[in-house]
């Protein structure tokens, strides 16, 4: 919200300046996010009077000015504004003066005309952008005033950034009760005095829906001069506010939301048919408003009509057909009391906000909407004339304000200093919070105008601001220095992470909401969770799988020109789950595991010269999964199963002690080329809760004994797993004596003759052999490695090679 110090300081006026008035609120949680003066610096411009205006001799664009500058001579000034007249007053930038930019003003000769000085335009002081013509002043500017204070050039703007629970400052009466809670300056008074009734006409209003309308006040006023101009001071406050002024009617009611925090509607009276009716909407419904959008309505938008037509959407913006024009006579203004969460959220429905709906989505104060009526008829009678009818107001259901309190021990402990209850007192008197104090506890009632305060600790921190948050001590907190328990069984999300940007992955963050083609090409769920309101319309339904947004980024980097990507996620998915109870943190009927996802795409190393440029592959990403689950990667089993997010024929199923935990594998040929990959990236994803729980550390004694290492090759069907070769060979370790001195087995070649039709394969594995105890000698090597072949013979139906 912007704001020109001038009006806050018309309202409350601290002996302080401005660098410290913004500091004082912004230590007080109301930021003060920037300042800025209204002009830049610039000095020797005055206001003058244009006496006499001749053509130039030598110029048709050019004129001859008689120029009267307040000093009893008149100067002359060639200028070739097309606005340049007789009568008018202007800035004139006199010889020696600075304008911005550091542009100075000497005495100069115009096509042979001397010129002692330069009248201005708004943009050549820096005011705005426009250099149509000269600054015209107002006929009552004193000339020879100095520009900058006949136009009060010296103010400056201040930019607030407020919390949303903080609606009553969304008004220079708000920030101004609290510059007056903070430095003690007194508030200015407003002039809430009923204005003089005139004539009894009166317009019927019938509130049918008590839960979005609490209070309705409106009165007629007939006979305004719509096309009155908008007095300047008012203008320029608006200006300053980030307003644009429209019309008088218009600027009226918008100075009074800056300045009171009550957004009103001036109806033209003439355009409404039938009484009104405050009322929800019914589905099917259209309105076209003042911004010219025509929005669908539905039975959660309250809307203001008269008869079967609708004249207003409630709290949010007034309809086009009964805005005020410059042809308006007669006028029905409205201030009413719309519970914010009525009002919440729909202006965003329809795409758009309004400095309305803003106000009344937070809370606006209920108890003073016929004084703010009165006085936003005061000023239209002031400036557009009009004689006013009689107020009608209708109290249908005011939020009820319950007293609040706190305990003077608890506020001095969450704060961390004895305030005093002398002091605390003081605070809520000058907050004008109606209190009470037993000597132990204050009660507080909130006022109509305060919706942030509700529980205990929002009274402490009013303690604590209005205290002075600079004024409490910068203490470290006292604590026992004691070890808390670990569990080493169980990992954190967080080691997940490191493990992965160990293994050379970057971390991503994507959507919880997706495409929904996403969810039927790459999860194959046909029937997702749709969104009721999406903040876009391709991002309509919840994911049940994280690959798709890995494959977004993929293709995202590779249209970047990025040759190798590698991106994980740890984050939630959602299915339908009718076991899933509603619970603190469950929704009924909704699953939300937590699943971490890795892809890679690209080089399976980064480019070097003493590697060849190899892709990565499906090997390449299943030693990362193995890697990642650490020792319990002994008990991962993977088996080709199909995926439709995955290649047929280079996709897995993850297992761990047999149950499915995940998949991995290469991406779709159809998806590839969908999304116009040269390579195809190797996914996987698995869940959280099988990586949760990592076996505990065990520590064995090294052997001294040298190692033997012997190979052996074998001839197997081709349909035949290498796992269920090395799981079977694991199986009789443990019944075998022989065999209790193998230490690893790894697979190193794999071989098959392409013109046989044998359906064999040729497997060479690598033994590595160890007795802890003892040097192994040849024939118990001998003796093992002939078990091991004897228990593939018999297991398998194997043939040595």
């Amino acid at each position: 919200m912007l704001f020109p110090e001038s009006w806050l300081r018309s309202l409350v006026n601290p002996a302080i300046n401005t660098e410290e008035l913004s500091h004082r609120l912004t230590m007080a949680g109301l930021e003060i996010e920037d300042t800025a003066p209204v002009a830049p610096p610039f000095t020797g411009v005055v206001v003058a009077h244009i006496v006499e205006v001749a053509p130039h001799p030598n110029a048709d664009k050019l004129r001859i000015c008689q120029v009267d500058d307040g000093s009893g001579e008149l100067l002359q000034i060639v200028c070739g504004a097309p606005n340049a007249a007789k009568g008018i007053k202007v800035p004139l930038a006199k010889i020696g003066a600075v304008l911005p930019g550091n542009f100075k003003i000497s005495k100069g000769k115009l096509r042979g005309e001397v010129s002692f000085g330069m009248l201005c335009s708004a943009r050549e002081l820096g005011l705005s952008q426009d250099h149509g013509g000269l600054l015209e002043l107002e006929a009552s500017a004193m000339v020879g005033q100095d520009i900058r204070q006949a136009l009060d050039l010296d103010d400056t703007v201040f930019e607030i950034k407020l919390t949303p629970n903080r609606a009553d400052c969304l008004s220079l009466h708000g920030v101004a009760r609290e510059v007056s809670a903070l430095t003690g300056a007194p508030l200015k008074a407003f002039d809430f005095s009923p204005v003089a009734v005139s004539i009894n006409d009166k317009l019927a209003v019938n509130v049918q829906a008590p839960d979005l309308c609490g209070r309705f006040a409106g009165r007629i006023i007939k006979g305004v001069n719509a096309k009155a101009p908008t007095p300047a001071w008012m203008k320029s406050r608006l200006e300053r506010a980030g307003q644009r002024s429209v019309s008088a009617l218009v600027d009226i009611s918008n100075y009074v939301m800056l300045e009171l925090g009550r957004p009103t509607h001036v109806f033209d009276f003439n355009k409404i048919n039938e009484d009104l009716v405050v009322r929800w909407a019914k589905k099917g419904e259209s309105l076209k408003l003042l911004n010219g959008q025509t929005v669908e309505l539905d039975e959660e938008v309250g809307i203001i009509a008269a008869g079967d037509t609708i004249e207003s959407l409630a709290g949010i913006m007034g309809g086009d057909a009964t805005a005020v024009s410059l042809e308006t006579t007669d006028i029905f203004v409205e201030g009413a009391f719309w519970f914010p969460e009525a009002i919440a959220g729909r202006s965003r429905r329809f795409k758009f906000s309004s400095e309305a709906s803003h106000r009344f989505e937070r809370g606006v104060d209920f108890q003073n909407v016929v004084e703010h009526l009165e006085y936003i008829s005061r000023l239209i009678l002031e400036i557009c004339g009009g004689q006013a009818g009689p107020v009608e107001d209708q109290i249908i259901n005011l939020p009820q304000r319950n007293p609040v309190s706190m305990r003077v021990a608890r506020c001095r402990k969450i704060l961390g200093i004895p305030v005093d209850t002398a002091e605390i007192e003081k605070i809520f008197t000058q907050l004008q919070l109606p209190h009470t104090f037993d000597g132990e506890v204050f009660t507080v009632t909130p006022p109509s105008y305060r919706f942030d305060i509700e529980i205990e600790e929002d009274l402490i921190e009013e303690v604590a601001r209005i205290y002075g948050f600079e004024r409490i001590p910068d203490n470290p907190p006292k604590a026992l220095a004691s070890m808390l328990p670990s569990n080493e069984t169980r990992r954190s999300e967080h080691d997940m992470r490191y493990v992965m940007a160990d293994l050379d992955y970057q971390e991503v963050v994507n959507f919880s909401f997706v495409e929904t083609d996403w969810e039927s090409n790459y999860m194959g769920n046909q029937n997702p969770i749709k969104l009721l309101n999406p903040i876009a319309s391709q991002l309509a339904v919840m994911r049940s799988g994280l690959i798709g947004g890995l494959i977004a980024n993929i293709c995202h980097n590779a249209k970047h020109k990025q040759t190798r990507v590698r991106v994980f996620e740890l984050g939630r998915v959602f299915s339908r789950n009718a076991a899933v109870k509603d619970g603190d943190l469950t929704v009924a009927n909704i699953s939300q595991p937590l699943h971490l996802a890795g892809a890679a795409w690209g080089p399976a190393v980064p480019e070097q010269w003493a590697e060849p440029v190899r892709q990565v592959d499906f090997f390449d990403v299943k030693n990362d999964v193995e890697n990642l689950f650490g020792k319990k990667a002994e008990l991962l089993r993977f088996v080709a199963q199909p995926h439709p997010a995955l290649h047929p024929g280079r996709s897995a199923a993850i297992l761990l002690d047999g149950r499915q935990i995940g998949f991995m594998g290469e991406l779709h040929p159809q998806w590839v080329q969908d999304n116009e990959l040269v390579h195809a990236p190797v996914v996987f994803e698995v869940s959280v809760d099988a990586l949760s729980h990592i076996a505990l550390p065990e520590v064995n004694n090294l052997s001294r004994q040298p190692l033997v290492i012997r190979d052996l090759a074998i001839w197997a069907p081709v349909e035949l797993p290498v796992q269920a070769i090395l799981d079977t060979l694991a199986l009789h370790q443990k019944d075998l004596q022989e065999l209790d001195i193998i230490k690893e087995i790894s697979l190193f070649d794999v071989w098959r003759d392409v013109k046989s039709e044998s359906g064999e394969r040729s497997l060479a594995f690598r033994f590595v052999l160890q007795d802890p105890q003892a040097t192994l000698e040849e024939m118990r090597v001998e003796q093992c490695m002939a078990s091991v072949l004897n228990v593939l013979v018999n297991a398998h139906n194997v043939r040595q090679r």
